[in-house]
């Protein structure tokens, strides 16, 4: 479904339609009168009287033969994630009722100055717009139109392109995870992210031979066993004068995850497209950037692999050299993230030396078996970065709730035959274990966390800014994040 905004200073007493107002909680129409004839008034608190108790927040009828009126009841002092959240419902509401042009009264709403309500309300809407259907054979091109009357304030026209960047960013996290593992194999991913320059990012793409030559052993074990080749990316953007050190992204991009050698269960499987959701976010969030121009420093690294079974793939019980020059015994190839992960992560520290490091990845079911699809796990080695990217995520409604990392769980990441196993065999402690053999690889005590986010990169269900599928979440929580703290 596409949606299609425009602003104008059209006189509403000109327009007929399908038109919205927005009215205090309880539907009052105190804040309507002056869009109103008296008449029209009378009419709908006659019609409002019988939907007193009503728990909607949107309803609509028909003023006339040729106008449709929408109520939207907004409660005070709402947050920014809730107006977003209305805008994704009144989307629902005019989707189910076939609304193709629909007239927005702005004026009609009394929001506190610096709030920009109109703009986070659209924002919302077009976030629950997204399809993904290209692989449709009959498509059906529906056009939503949605007018604008009233002059636009001027955080509003600031926010535009912020909110159009982030529109962008996360839509192409969408389009990425949502890509069947038939066509975004590691090679048509690396491509895809050489064209990001035209937004005035650099990327470079180390190939497979220039990955061995480095020494990223752990990363290149992980997509031996496929046809296709492993990559890693990096994406700088230079926004800021300052030779300041950049903020450092990185993300696990598992383009299709079998298990390996472990062969996972054939049930669900179908669902390990999304295995490189992180590098997507990681990704998504780069594009956003780029395009609203941030005043900051940052660069996307991303480990791109294919993790198949086959006559080359690697076997239980090997045993690698990391980048960073640690061995790891893989007892199970299908702990494979961490191994992408332990080796891009010691690269972005060495080459980039980033101020901070945030590394985002499906890593594990256990964080799903902990936190549902509410909260992404969060675990870091440093209390400042922690709260700053818990704030952000009450922010924009992308939650994240830590657990905790501690050296007593290290035992049961040690290897007899190597200096660490890529499993803990004894049990428990999933999610933990996996974030404590990620911490081994921060070798200068870089301020870093890690983002689980397992159980919010896909979603079987429609979410509230989404409709079911890839969700994106991430972007929207980073960019946060970089706002408050770094611009």
């Amino acid at each position: 479904m596409t949606v299609q905004v425009n602003y104008t200073n059209k006189d509403k007493s000109r327009v007929q339609g399908v038109i919205a107002l927005f009215t205090e909680d309880k539907f009052q129409t105190k804040n309507t009168r002056s869009f109103l004839s008296k008449n029209e008034t009378s009419y709908v608190e006659k019609i409002l009287k019988n939907k007193k108790n009503t728990k909607e927040n949107i309803v609509s009828f028909n003023m006339n033969e040729k106008t449709i009126f929408i109520l939207i009841s907004i409660k005070k002092d709402l947050k920014g994630s809730d107006v977003e959240n209305l805008g994704a419902e009144f989307y629902n509401f005019i989707k189910k009722n076939s609304f193709k042009d629909i007239s927005i009264i702005a004026g009609s709403v009394k929001s506190k100055p610096g709030k920009d309500f109109i703009g986070r309300f659209i924002h919302g809407l077009k976030l629950k717009s997204y399809e993904f259907n290209i692989y449709k054979s009959k498509k059906i091109e529906k056009i939503i139109t949605i007018s604008l009357i009233g002059k636009q304030s001027p955080l509003s026209i600031k926010n535009k392109l912020k909110f159009k960047a982030l529109e962008e960013g996360t839509f192409f996290t969408r389009d990425l995870v949502s890509e069947p593992g038939n066509i975004l194999h590691p090679d048509e991913y690396a491509k895809r992210l050489l064209k990001l320059k035209k937004y005035g990012l650099k990327v470079t793409v180390y190939d497979e031979k220039k990955c061995k030559k480095l020494g990223m052993n752990a990363l290149v074990g992980v997509g031996q066993g496929s046809i296709r080749g492993s990559y890693l990316v990096t994406i700088e953007w230079n926004g800021s004068k300052s030779k300041s050190k950049p903020l450092g992204f990185v993300g696990k991009g598992v383009c299709f995850d079998t298990g390996g050698i472990s062969l996972k269960p054939a049930k669900f499987m179908e669902d390990m497209t999304y295995d490189m959701a992180g590098s997507a976010v990681v990704v998504g969030l780069m594009k956003n950037l780029a395009i609203r121009k941030a005043k900051i420093n940052a660069v996307g690294v991303v480990g791109l692999v294919e993790n198949m079974p086959g006559g080359n793939a690697q076997r239980p019980g090997d045993i690698v050299k990391s980048y960073s020059g640690k061995t790891i015994e893989v007892l199970n190839t299908d702990a494979e993230g961490r191994l992408v992960l332990a080796d891009a992560l010691t690269f972005t520290e060495k080459k980039f030396k980033p101020q901070l490091m945030i590394d985002l990845a499906t890593l594990t079911g256990a964080i799903i078996v902990c936190l549902g699809s509410e909260y992404a796990g969060l675990f870091s080695n440093n209390d400042k970065l922690s709260k700053q990217i818990f704030d952000a995520g009450e922010k924009v409604d992308e939650k994240v709730w830590r657990l905790p990392l501690h050296k007593n769980y290290d035992k049961l990441m040690d290897s007899k035959n190597a200096d660490m196993q890529n499993i803990n065999y004894v049990g428990g402690a999933g999610s933990t274990t996996a974030a404590q053999f990620l911490q081994r690889f921060i070798i200068n005590k870089t301020p870093w966390a890690h983002l689980d986010i397992a159980g919010m990169a896909f979603s079987k269900y429609a979410g509230a800014l989404n409709s079911g599928g890839a969700t994106g979440y991430g972007v929207r929580l980073l960019n946060q994040f970089v706002e408050d703290n770094y611009e």
